[in-house]
């Protein structure tokens, strides 16, 4: 995925000092320990196991699903998925009823150049072991063009799946058909605006809120049948690559995922839970210019000193120009 170097700074600048919470279970946050997992970009809180979460590598790694235990970090089933192509850029994963799992190979780095992207959907097994799934692969197109997106949600009572497009000066809600085919395109279509630069985006168990994250702040939604009623802030924390969230299985609490080694899964109140907007203050408090460092509108505003910034700035440079040079 495309990183501005801005962003890259002040997440470089801070990211190492976040320290991920003592986990008692997998609703209070955890590190992910598996090697494999550098770059986890997606997060689903499983219904059939409670505190494991299902999450994936970004790119570069191959059809594969880990179950992670969110009392331990420890990895405890890595699925093979079959019956699918060779993932591209995948991005994101929901359960859905029945405990079916949706995978996105949504993400494209090319601002928008392919064609068509896939969902991938397959049965949560009913042991945590190594397996080999036979998913079965939908091919999906937006109404109005190609486009790149890491956020997807699926409807926990109607199944029905819907993305949210990545676009730094906001993006839309793209809800699916009302079933998924293998026969043909699966068309997408624009529903309501989304006011953020998301990275991901979760649906309540009960499917009343929607919680959309970007690298820096989010916001919450009442999800109101798909038209979207902005509620408030929500309090996200600050990591060193911002990519996942989700809800607890019983809706309790948001779990916030980053890319990396040993990256930390931190957890935060969920909307109504206490102050009725996540945590993160009212609808009010902004940046001067009316978006946050990250160039999305509504999320929490992060404040770092000059010096600091120019030092990470430096930093981000040499970063980004080094990721450059390896996905060539």
């Amino acid at each position: 995925m495309r990183r501005p170097l801005a962003l890259l700074a002040a997440i470089l600048l801070v990211g190492a000092l976040a320290v991920p919470a003592s986990a008692a279970d997998g609703d209070d946050g955890f590190a992910i320990k598996d090697p494999r997992i550098t770059e986890s970009s997606g997060l689903a809180a499983s219904r059939l196991h409670p505190g494991v979460h299902w999450t994936h590598n970004d790119s570069d790694d191959g059809p594969y699903l880990y179950a992670v235990d969110g009392a331990t970090g420890e990895t405890v089933a890595r699925l093979t998925l079959t019956g699918v192509g060779a993932p591209r850029d995948v991005e994101a994963i929901s359960v859905g009823p029945g405990n079916r799992i949706f995978v996105g190979d949504i993400g494209d780095n090319l601002g928008g150049s392919w064609p068509y992207v896939w969902i991938y959907e397959l049965p949560e097994p009913e042991r945590l072991e190594d397996a080999t799934v036979r998913a079965t692969q939908y091919v999906v197109k937006y109404s109005d063009g190609a486009r790149d997106a890491e956020s997807l949600v699926v409807h926990p009572k109607t199944g029905r799946v819907y993305i949210i497009d990545k676009k730094e000066e906001g993006g839309h809600l793209y809800e699916g058909p009302a079933k998924l085919s293998t026969e043909g395109d699966n068309v997408f279509r624009p529903v309501a605006p989304v006011e953020l630069w998301a990275t991901d985006a979760a649906l309540s168990p009960d499917g009343q809120d929607l919680a959309v994250r970007g690298y820096f702040g989010g916001i919450h939604y009442a999800w109101n049948g798909g038209k979207l009623q902005r509620k408030g802030r929500l309090s996200v924390p600050l990591q060193g690559q911002g990519e996942s969230v989700t809800f607890s299985a019983d809706g309790s609490r948001l779990l916030y995922g980053s890319e990396g080694t040993q990256s930390p899964v931190e957890s935060r109140e969920a909307p109504g839970g206490g102050n009725g907007d996540g945590g993160g203050g009212g609808n009010g408090a902004r940046a001067e210019d009316g978006k946050n460092t990250a160039g999305e509108e509504g999320g929490d505003t992060v404040k770092v000193g000059g010096g600091a910034v120019a030092v990470a700035v430096v930093v981000a440079i040499l970063f980004g120009l080094a990721r450059r040079r390896r996905r060539g």
